[in-house]
């Protein structure tokens, strides 16, 4: 089954495909032609992540899978969420957002987080949604080499290490992008 997964990230691509069995061929959006960005226009990580799946199945007509995944701060009262990508401005720089992040909880004791994706699914015949939450919380520097987005100031709870710190697969086990894929591929398995 050729499946597309609506992502201009490489390093999202590659973890996904890592997830995946190998029955299905993941397609990105380069490989379907598709280079312009799509507009994140919802004020949820569920509206997003439907609307970038809706767009590769009305203008291209392929099935596919979307994500959308935002960082939620309890002390910012769920800060940067769904503006995570974009929470230093419109140059999506993961160095800039870190940065913004942690002056941000320069004085701040409670540094609580959660990371939490969705996964909307567009079949021909099914519109599905799935979703994953890990629990952490935000390091008062960057550590770690591995990993993008805001993965060098997380720390998943249970460990001493952010998730650039760790492993791909050991990531990808405990992750909140890991836990909804794998919901997303169970119901692939049990549905086709």
């Amino acid at each position: 089954m050729k499946l597309v997964f609506a992502t201009h990230n490489a390093n999202k691509l590659k973890e996904v495909q890592q997830l995946l069995p190998k029955s299905i061929v993941l397609l990105s959006l380069e490989d379907i032609g598709c280079l312009q960005e799509i507009p994140e226009t919802g004020t949820t990580l569920e509206e997003n992540a439907q609307i970038k799946a809706d767009h590769v199945t009305q203008h291209y007509g392929y099935p596919c899978f979307a994500d959308d995944t935002g960082l939620l701060v309890d002390s910012l009262h769920g800060a940067p969420g769904v503006y995570s990508a974009r929470y230093a401005g419109e140059q999506k720089s993961s160095e800039d957002n870190m940065d913004k992040l942690l002056s941000q909880l320069k004085n701040q004791n409670n540094r609580q987080a959660q990371f939490k994706t969705i996964v909307a699914l567009n079949l021909p015949s099914t519109k599905k949604q799935f979703n994953g939450v890990v629990e952490g919380e935000i390091t008062y520097e960057k550590k770690g080499e591995d990993g993008f987005g805001y993965d060098p100031i997380f720390k998943p709870n249970g460990y001493d290490k952010t998730f650039a710190e760790l492993p791909l697969s050991e990531k990808n086990r405990i992750s909140h992008r890991g836990k909804a894929i794998a919901k997303l591929v169970n119901y692939l398995k049990e549905s086709l």
